[in-house]
């Protein structure tokens, strides 16, 4: 596999964090309540944050040649 279409899967999968950092903000917010809230928030932020690394990752090692 080439560097290319791995950094094209590894961008897919941050991604994919971020989207379900949205889900799972709103879900904890909207639809939950106590402790359960807290846990699915965690989650959230734990996921929105690994996204971002990743996609500032991608981002900052440009592009292959």
């Amino acid at each position: 596999m080439s560097t290319s279409m791995l950094k094209m899967y590894v961008s897919f999968v941050g991604m994919v964090l971020l989207i379900l950092a949205i889900g799972l903000i709103l879900l904890s917010r909207y639809k939950l309540n106590g402790w359960l809230a807290g846990i699915v928030a965690t989650i959230a932020y734990i996921s929105l944050i690994l996204g971002s690394i990743i996609i500032f990752y991608i981002v900052i090692s440009g592009p292959t040649g």
